[in-house]
């Protein structure tokens, strides 16, 4: 590329550009697929950022084209897809690429649950386009709802890898080097191409010189030092700086950086004042300035484990105090100087200032020095839990007055430090906190493979060995529940009611009864529930008095042969009570069911959809009520006092919509009416016989 302008945003990597403008024109020979790796902080982001601008239209306007080397610039055209993974799940990504293919279908959010934005979902998209695909993944490093769980691994074996094993997909993917085989293993040789751009093919050290050059000129922002000024001598410390950061972009930019804001004692002929990495950067910093290495890591020790988008200035001196174990708030908070080279900040929506290390890397480094994470994440789970006021009632946390960063983010850091599942029992937390991250660290703490949820027997109090063992009864609760409120993003209020439902379904009533105390006006209690996969179909009824009556019922249509069941029509039919789990012994045709009048009189109204179910008022048209169910619907129905019967794959359940009326003796739809009574000749309730 001599005699051409560098890319301004790049500064260099000519040969990388060449060859990924051939990728973008499908230059015969090229290769489908190109996996850019390298060491952290060696340009990946930045470079293929920089071939981005070269595809946009927008900002080829404002680069100077007409003096950039023309084999390394794609001619103008449309832009390649682009799918920025940055803090989104596998799921959430794949339905980005299937948004994007097909601009028709329906949005769904973070962390849907496979088979709603599977891969095979995903590849059947690409194939109705008819015509072949280019695709960019930058960032995989950033996959993820948090940090800490493994959300750049689940991107790869879930989206990136069936991407690149699919011909009709040209695949450019930013990827850490430990992942690059898992992306690559299969793929036919001369389909796919690795640039490290560590290997010297890639490397461009000449192209590091001038960035250090630039970025130490006067011209462009440098404060006049004897070794800004003079060209020569800017030259060579250019020069020592990018030899000594074995190419580095990040070492560089950090080393230069540090002399120009203390330039004080600086000698450009010592090598040993240059780094040779992130973390000697960080130690030769605070040297300079007459600080220990030690107080500046762990100042920097709250960003490096943080969540998100940012870490809240005012929590800032709070979390690294915690860490550290002595107070650290004059120093994050009185010098800046100090920790100045390795922050950035930006706004929230709410325009608070977040905080963040300059680059993914810093955090490597300051990670690396604390050693093992664990205390260091319970010093800081705990100083989170610490800012969460407590409930007017003076029991438990209020989650509601929670830092949005601690309602949504702590299941990061006590994933870590091993305290989630003491935090998944706080009926407060998992109905205030963002589902799709809590979900995250529920599955990564209780080792659920990709794409499975906790699947067990409900009504068990979700004992047992199966996937999800990791974490209490309630924590495995709330991992199966999760990817239902994930799907329909649930707001607080749905997510109570769900959780309400589900943890009656694992007999964990006094979670269940938790979800009724929190402030929300749910739509509905949940009466019991019956573990029972096989429910066909289900009907309300009244038994008549000559049969045991009269007493509201619920009769469940099941296979032929079930225990305890009776034959009805080919089939059979198990009979309970209608407001407790009571069996009834009785012949289910014996059943009276409501008349079309009595159900067209009735004060609400049952309505259907393929998932879920509606229950409307029928005077105002008011929906009372909306259950999605986490397996699929096999049958409902509706009593005359609002009582929702509902079966599913799992079972069967009964919620009250609406409280029932005052009864009267002998008035169907009183819970006192189960009781066992022999006084009119009815048979007993039994135990469930199965």
């Amino acid at each position: 590329m001599t005699g051409y302008a560098p890319h301004p945003h790049v500064g260099g990597r000519g040969a990388v550009l060449q060859l990924l403008a051939a990728w973008r024109m499908a230059w015969p020979g090229t290769p489908r697929v190109i996996v850019i790796t390298g060491t952290p902080g060696s340009g990946r982001s930045r470079l293929v950022a920089g071939f981005l601008m070269l595809c946009d239209p927008r900002a080829r306007a404002r680069l100077p084209l007409g003096d950039m080397d023309p084999s390394a610039v794609p001619p103008e055209g449309p832009a390649p897809l682009v799918a920025d993974p940055r803090g989104r799940t596998a799921g959430a990504v794949m339905r980005l690429i299937a948004e994007a293919l097909e601009p028709g279908t329906p949005a769904a959010p973070d962390g849907a649950p496979e088979g709603e934005t599977g891969t095979e979902d995903l590849l059947a998209a690409v194939a109705r386009t008819g015509e072949p695909v280019s695709v960019v993944v930058p960032d995989v490093d950033l996959a993820g709802p948090l940090r800490t769980v493994d959300g750049p691994a689940r991107l790869v074996r879930e989206v990136l890898g069936p991407l690149a094993r699919t011909d009709t997909v040209q695949l450019l993917a930013d990827v850490p080097r430990p992942l690059v085989g898992a992306l690559t293993d299969g793929l036919p040789v001369g389909s796919f191409l690795v640039v490290d751009l560590d290997d010297p093919q890639w490397a461009d050290p000449e192209g590091l010189v001038r960035q250090a050059e630039h970025a130490l000129d006067p011209d462009t922002g440098a404060p006049p030092l004897p070794f800004t000024t003079d060209p020569q001598a800017r030259r060579e410390l250019a020069r020592a700086v990018a030899a000594r950061a074995a190419g580095n972009r990040l070492t560089a930019h950090l080393a230069v950086h540090s002399i120009l804001m203390c330039p004080e004692g600086f000698d450009p002929a010592d090598p040993g004042q240059l780094p040779r990495d992130v973390a000697e950067a960080v130690d030769l910093h605070a040297r300079r300035l007459g600080a220990d290495p030690a107080l500046l890591r762990q100042a920097l020790t709250p960003l490096a484990f943080a969540e998100g988008d940012g870490l809240p200035f005012k929590l800032w001196g709070r979390l690294a105090s915690a860490a550290a174990g002595r107070d650290l708030r004059p120093t994050v908070t009185g010098a800046p100087e100090l920790t100045g080279p390795f922050i950035d900040s930006a706004e929230d929506e709410d325009g608070r200032t977040l905080l963040r290390l300059l680059h993914p890397a810093i955090g490597d480094a300051v990670r690396a020095a604390a050693g093992d994470p664990a205390p260091v994440q319970r010093a800081i789970t705990e100083a989170l839990l610490d800012t969460v006021p407590a409930r007017s009632s003076g029991t438990g946390r209020d989650w509601t007055g929670a830092t949005a960063y601690a309602r949504d983010l702590i299941a990061g850091h006590a994933l870590q430090a091993g305290l989630l599942p003491r935090l998944l029992d706080d009926p407060g937390l998992v109905v205030a906190a963002d589902p799709v991250a809590l979900h995250a660290a529920a599955e990564a703490a209780a080792g659920v493979a990709a794409g499975q949820t906790a699947g067990h027997t409900a009504g068990s109090g979700a004992q047992g060995t199966e996937p999800g063992s990791g974490l209490t009864p309630a924590g495995r609760t709330y991992l199966r529940t999760a990817p239902l409120l994930v799907r329909l993003r649930a707001a607080p209020r749905e997510r109570a009611a769900l959780l309400e439902s589900a943890y009656t379904e694992d007999t964990l009533t006094e979670h269940a009864t938790a979800m009724h105390h929190l402030g929300f006006d749910l739509p509905w209690r949940t009466a019991w529930s019956l573990d029972f996969p096989g429910i066909r179909a289900v009907a309300v009824g009244t038994l008549p008095a000559g049969a045991g009556g009269p007493q509201p019922v619920a009769v469940l249509t099941v296979p032929a042969g079930t225990p305890g069941a009776r034959p009805l029509g080919g089939e059979a039919a198990l009979v309970y009570g209608l407001h407790s789990p009571t069996w009834y012994d009785v012949d289910p045709a014996a059943v009276e069911r409501p008349t079309e009048e009595a159900r067209a009189a009735a004060p609400c109204v049952l309505e259907r959809d393929a998932d879920r179910l509606r229950v409307r008022e029928r005077a105002t048209g008011r929906v009372a009520a909306v259950l999605v169910p986490d397996s699929p619907l096999t049958g409902a129905d509706l009593a005359a006092d609002g009582t929702l019967l509902v079966a599913t794959a799992r079972g069967a359940k009964v919620l009250q919509i609406r409280p029932p009326a005052p009864s009267l003796p002998h008035q169907a739809g009183h819970p006192a009416d189960d009781r066992d009574d022999d006084r009119d000749g009815r048979p007993a309730g039994r135990p469930v016989p199965h």
